[in-house]
């Protein structure tokens, strides 16, 4: 019998300098081109997207440079606050400097359970909810003051889940051309693998993914997807 409070896998985000960086990126990682999304206005950013078998998808999110002349007038402002998926950070720049790579996930919140009230619930655990929307679709999903990526006791680096409840009936993936693409697994390394893994536990998110301790290193994420040509690791 299916949990009911436990969360699901919505969909993972690649973060890229450029959109054209991370659909290539992503495209030559998987072998499918990822299809149009859309922009997102408070932050700033916009997305391109690739479905997942399971009702998921694949999130390509960067800086939307046409939102940030239509702001400022001059590159690299900020959209008055600082962007989601820790996109405004110095060691994020610098890392997508490298190139894209995945950068982190979002798990859903299934109802009965409200997001909302859970978050006032527990506003040391959860950070605040911001209502979106995009092209039709509504959304609330859990975004900290900073921007940085969920954390829990100082511990996340993306390996923590955003969380996301849909407002609107449809989701983006029924939207989305088949792929034949699949999780197959989605991993994660932390020095604090305790940590996460306590708050994942907590979360109802544990059964998504595999925690594993790497001490003194840097947290990474990683996803095992099933293609048409066979398992491929995106990173």
């Amino acid at each position: 019998m299916k949990n009911a409070s436990a969360l699901e896998l919505d969909h993972l985000v690649v973060a890229a300098r450029t959109l054209e960086e991370g659909a290539r990126f992503v495209a030559d990682t998987l072998g499918v081109e990822p299809a149009a999304g859309g922009k997102h206005a408070a932050m700033g950013t916009h997305n391109q997207l690739l479905g997942l078998w399971g009702g998921a998808y694949l999130e390509i999110i960067a800086i939307d440079p046409d939102a940030e002349r239509d702001r400022a007038g001059k590159p690299d402002a900020a959209p008055g606050r600082p962007r989601w998926f820790s996109l405004d950070d110095p060691a994020t720049r610098a890392r997508l400097e490298r190139g894209p790579y995945l950068a982190h996930w979002v798990a859903r919140v299934p109802r009965p359970k409200d997001l909302g009230r859970w978050q006032a619930q527990y506003p040391a655990r959860i950070p605040n909810v911001m209502p979106m929307a995009r092209g039709g679709l509504t959304w609330r999903l859990t975004v900290p003051e900073d921007g940085a990526f969920p954390n829990w006791e100082g511990a996340g680096d993306g390996v923590l889940p955003t969380l996301i409840q849909w407002d609107t009936a449809d989701h983006p993936s029924a939207r989305l051309p088949e792929t034949g693409l699949a999780v197959k697994a989605l991993r994660a390394r932390h020095p604090r693998a305790d940590h996460v893994l306590a708050q994942l536990q907590w979360l109802g998110a544990g059964h998504l993914i595999h925690v594993e301790a790497v001490p003194d290193g840097t947290a990474s994420l990683t996803a095992d997807i099933e293609t048409p040509a066979g398992v491929r690791t995106l990173a």
